[in-house]
Formats: structure tokens, sequence, C-alpha cells
């Protein structure tokens, strides 16, 4: 008679960094069905359905234009304020809806968590992926109004860093990742903190120069205000696509070690929280 051999051992003794990739990656199919199920979730029981992926950064870009651009008199000179406005908006909307989900992971998967084994990472994860579809569809609109605005000879230029696209996404989703599974963790035990993170992220919008240029920055404060992991991404989505400002490296390879620490951070905090978390969720 056979032994039968077992490929998970289930145990509570586990390290404070215990990231199981190859585990993750036997689950690939659980994280498929996951996609899908927010994704499908997300515009269930909606008029407009999926439509609202692009209405929605439409009218954010919309509002920026006119209140800042038009009213507040921020709007950049020489490029067309719609499309520079557009381009920012359509990253920091994959950024901070990849952040906002991923902070209610504990919370709004209890009843799944609860009865079933599987590597908890998957959630989060499926997370990112499944806000990924929805930018995939602005980022097709995008294309359009840059092709636009090409043909009819506006100041809008795109070069080579274009390029880097997949690279700057793996990077809004490793730090919105990072900090979203530390809120998660923590809004466990501190409800209180899942009130304020939405508020939390449209204070961090207005830190990041999605709705002015970073030029308006006096420049004895600029390189405190490239502090923020996100400013150099945005910036050099802007340069990439728009041929506008211009890339801060050194700032950008400093977002990449600060978005390091804060995603072993989160995972090191996310396995901590994993034992108890449902005693107290």
């Amino acid at each position: 008679m056979n032994t039968p051999t077992f490929q998970t051992t289930i145990s509570s003794r586990r390290s404070w960094f215990d990231l199981n990739l190859r585990e993750l990656w036997r689950y690939r199919d659980l994280i498929t069905l996951f996609v899908r199920r927010t994704f499908v979730s997300q515009y269930k029981q909606t008029v407009l359905g999926p439509a609202w992926a692009i209405i929605q950064p439409l009218l954010t870009t919309v509002v920026l234009t006119v209140v800042f651009g038009n009213i507040a008199g921020l709007a950049p000179s020489g490029v067309p304020s719609f499309i520079f406005y557009f381009c920012a908006s359509m990253a920091w909307g994959y950024f901070s809806s990849c952040l906002t989900a991923t902070s209610n992971t504990f919370t709004a998967n209890a009843a799944i968590l609860g009865k079933v084994y599987f590597p908890r990472l998957v959630m989060p994860v499926s997370t990112v992926l499944s806000q990924l579809i929805s930018f995939a569809v602005q980022y097709i609109f995008f294309l359009g109004f840059l092709f636009y605005y090409m043909a009819t000879g506006a100041n809008v230029h795109p070069n080579l860093c274009v390029l880097l696209t997949p690279l700057l996404l793996v990077h809004m989703a490793m730090l919105s990742l990072g900090i979203g599974i530390i809120i998660s963790a923590v809004t466990t035990k501190y409800r209180d903190l899942a009130m304020v993170v939405g508020f939390g992220v449209q204070l961090w919008m207005y830190a990041t120069p999605v709705a002015y240029d970073v030029t308006i920055i006096p420049e004895q404060y600029r390189a405190l205000y490239m502090l923020n992991p996100v400013t150099p991404i945005i910036t050099l989505i802007r340069y990439a696509y728009l041929g506008y400002g211009e890339p801060y490296w050194g700032a950008y390879g400093f977002s990449w070690c600060v978005t390091f620490v804060i995603l072993l951070l989160g995972v090191m905090l996310f396995n901590r929280v994993e034992k108890t978390f449902m005693d107290t969720v």
C-alpha cells in the first residue's frame, strides 16, 4: 500500500518573513478565479457596467482640467491640459484603487479565510491584478487621445521611455500592495484606520503632482517633495508619453528602495497577523 504524500503542511510556526512564492504559484488558478470574481462583482448590478472604468477617469480629468487648469491657473504651458491631467489621473487611479482594495483584504474576506486554507497573499495579489483590467481599458482610451493630439500637431512627443510602462506598473503595484497589506493587517484590530484610508489617499493625491506640475514646487523644497515615492513615477510617465518635464532618475531609484522596504514590512506584518486575525476580525 502506497503511503500518501502531502504537499502542504499547515502550521502556526512561521517566521516573520515567509514569502513562499512557489506555493503562491501553485494556487495561480485560484488567483485567476479571484481576479474574475473581483472584477465582475465590482460592476455587477450597474447600468453601465465596465464602462465605469473609463467614465471615472474621464470625469476626474475634466474636473482637474476645469478646476486646476482653468480656474486655478495651474495648467502646464505648451501641453494640452486634458492629456496632461488624463495621463496622471490614469496612473494615480491604478495606484489608489489597488491600495484601497488591498487595505480591506482581511475584513472583506473574513468569511472565506476562516473556512478553507490557501496562501493568504492570494487575496491581495488577485486584487492588484483585477485592477489591472480597468487600467488596461483606460490605457487604450488614453492612447486614442494621445494619437489624436499628435495628429493635430499638439506639443506632445512620446519617447523611448514608454518602454518602461510595464516596469512602472509593477512598481505601482508593489508599492500599493505593500501599503495596502500593512493597513489591512492593522485594521483587523484597529478599525478606526479603515475610516481614514479613503481620506488619506485623497490627501496623498494632492501631495503628488496629479493636479499640477512639479515645477510649481519651490526649488529649495523639491528634494523633500521627491521623497513621496509616487511623485517620480508620475513625472516619469508624463515625460515618457508627453515629452513634458524631466525624469528624476535619482528620486525614482529612491522610490524603488522605499517600495522594497514597505513591501518587506508589509509581508512580515501580514504573516504575523495572519495567524491570529480570525480572533480579532
